[in-house]
């Protein structure tokens, strides 16, 4: 389990920090003496029972010092590492100096989600991944933190009333059609706005956002940060249309044909959940992640007197899977009142998807992780309720394509694990929905549609990005794809 360290300490710690390199020129082996600042984040027993966020965010002295970090690379290989190509130094340099909202401004010159992506984003595989710092400790967790100081001049612009709606050129007549709300989806909708296009955004749910709505909980994302970056963009001028199924409400080509529109970005996601094909599935208190974390996240089932939707109460969780969406799943199940959490994994430690950091937070509120072991039957009571799961025990093979060592069945191996629920976080695939309903539109054997290499689809106008295209992905990924599309998208409607 990881080492919890109260907010005081940190605090203490930076502060002193901060006075040693006041009006001091550092030399790299100075910055590298730095050391690094912890995020501060809840006591762990008790926001494990409550929805509010989990880390705090620097203060103001930790990200002058966190930044002091930075070596300012010549050849900058953090901006390589990110999908959206944030002008990465030079933004930590203005945080350097406590010009923070110098530094916010440079980071919206390629991501206009920065409070969104320095939560979620998986940045010690991306931009921190490249950094020198990282790489010199040999260490990525060493690596300058990227994704917390820009989340800190985010919420320091936004928490300041601080922020400036974006310019948008003087209107082309065209009119674009955005499908899906989510990251790709917002990302495409305010580069085609900022270009004088008319941009209509259609979701199929009742509030916008995506998966950082209904997906990502709010104890890591909350719902008021996407809420606000939403209404920056309708202060651009783009207008969204909830409760529109495209494929349902209307198709993608009425879109095109009858109402007018231009050009077109499916940016759908990847929501259609992936299961086991084991006996017991269709068992009571049998979920998949994505209804789980929807009906806690978008319809609020822990507010038992005010919530639209039943809260299945479970005292024992066994959640099945071993990424990021496991782990919110797992964490989720204590907030909605289980004794006990677990995950069982059919790989070690080492294998898991998940960031380090949201297993690390898992641990510290509570959760048990079983590793190699995987489930082959769940097992129900009288009234079709589960009472357990049986799993076998596995051990570690050979790599597979991927490069992670296979797991090998152990014979004779199976026991069962008493539970109430059974979360399958096994990740999703695409919902065949838009690919039916649009003829024309291809799709690889995977249900994911293809594009060429400017996001257009097969259909001349229709562009595609995000998990719909790339499968399962992550919001800085969805998004880089989202801002070739928009710039493919303007070139497009630029000669038409």
């Amino acid at each position: 389990m990881s080492e919890y360290i109260d907010f005081k300490t940190l605090d203490e710690a930076a502060k002193a920090e901060y006075a040693k390199i006041q009006g001091k020129t550092l030399s790299p082996k100075d910055r590298m003496a730095i050391p690094q600042q912890i995020m501060p984040t809840g006591e762990p027993k008790e926001r494990a029972r409550q929805m509010t966020e989990v880390a705090l965010g620097y203060t103001k002295e930790q990200a002058i010092v966190e930044a002091n970090r930075c070596l300012q690379c010549k050849n900058q290989p953090c901006v390589s590492g990110c999908p959206v190509n944030v002008p990465i130094p030079q933004f930590i340099a203005e945080v350097a100096k406590g010009e923070f909202k110098k530094a916010v401004d440079i980071i919206k010159t390629a991501n206009l989600l920065p409070a969104i992506c320095g939560r979620v984003c998986p940045q010690e595989k991306q931009c921190q991944g490249q950094c020198t710092v990282g790489k010199t400790y040999k260490d990525a967790e060493k690596a300058v933190s990227i994704g917390r100081l820009e989340r800190f001049v985010a919420d320091f612009e936004r928490n300041n009333n601080l922020q400036t709606v974006p310019q948008v050129a003087a209107s082309t007549g065209k009119k674009v059609a955005v499908i899906g709300s989510g990251p790709a989806g917002l990302t495409v909708a305010a580069d085609v706005r900022r270009a004088g296009h008319d941009v209509t955004v259609f979701e199929a749910f009742h509030k916008s956002g995506g998966v950082m709505v209904y997906g990502i909980p709010e104890f890591r994302l909350p719902k008021a940060i996407v809420a606000k970056e939403i209404d920056m963009l309708k202060k651009m001028g783009v207008e969204f249309r909830t409760n529109f199924l495209v494929g349902r409400t209307g198709t993608l080509l009425q879109l095109l044909k009858e109402h007018g529109y231009d050009a077109a970005f499916i940016g759908t996601g990847a929501g259609l959940p992936k299961f086991m094909n084991i006996e017991g599935e269709n068992l009571i208190g049998v979920f998949s992640a994505n209804e789980y974390l929807t009906r806690a996240n978008l319809m609020k089932a822990y507010d038992t007197e005010k919530a639209c939707t039943p809260l299945y109460e479970a005292k024992h969780v066994v959640v099945v899977g071993g990424g990021n969406v496991a782990m919110d799943a797992a964490r989720m199940g204590y907030r909605l009142g289980a004794e006990k959490v677990d995950i069982v994994y059919r790989r070690t430690r080492n294998e898991m998807p998940a960031r380090r950091e949201e297993v690390a937070h898992a641990e510290e509120e509570g959760v048990n992780f079983r590793f190699l072991e995987n489930p082959v039957k769940i097992n129900g009571d009288e009234n079709g309720r589960v009472k357990s799961v049986t799993v076998l025990s596995y051990e570690l093979g050979e790599p597979d394509a991927s490069g992670r060592r296979s797991p090998v069945a152990i014979e004779g191996s199976e026991h069962d694990i008493e539970c109430d629920a059974v979360i399958v976080a096994l990740g999703n695939g695409s919902n065949p929905l838009m690919v039916k309903t649009t003829p024309g539109l291809n799709a690889d054997n995977k249900g994911h549609i293809t594009v060429n290499d400017k996001a257009m689809t097969s259909i001349d106008g229709v562009w595609a990005g995000g998990d719909i295209v790339l499968g399962a992905a992550t919001v800085i990924l969805a998004m880089g794809e989202g801002r070739k599309a928009a710039r493919g998208i303007n070139e497009y409607l630029a000669k038409k």
